[in-house]
């Protein structure tokens, strides 16, 4: 079961980091078709998702686990996200959603040094 798991998580962590670093390979292999503009940036969301699952995922006796990939990700996803408005790209929701990372990042490290 722990290899599996290993290579399950080896396998979704590696394809979050190709579809983070160039999107539009995943979506013209899997579906056959193309993107742009928010379809990209959507596509590297995901990216970053599947490389927090894919820590999340990984087989170790620590219980903390699930922290670890909520943190990755939480903190990946700020990390975009900033980088997209200082680019100009955003909309209204664009900077409350780094806050609310940020936010949760210290959150969940707080908690974490408190436990």
């Amino acid at each position: 079961m722990k290899t599996l798991l290993k290579i399950a998580s080896l396998g979704e962590a590696a394809a979050g980091l190709v579809l983070l670093i160039y999107p539009p390979i995943v979506i013209r292999l899997l579906f056959g078709g193309v993107i742009a503009g928010a379809g990209v940036i959507m596509s590297r969301i995901a990216g970053i998702s599947l490389i927090a699952l894919g820590v999340a995922c990984w087989p170790n006796v620590d219980a903390g686990q699930p922290f670890y990939g909520m943190l990755t990700y939480s903190t990946l996803a700020m990390l975009y996200l900033v980088v997209l408005g200082a680019g100009g790209t955003g909309g209204v929701l664009l900077w409350p959603g780094v806050v609310a990372h940020a936010a949760l990042c210290v959150l969940l490290v707080r908690a974490r040094l408190v436990r």
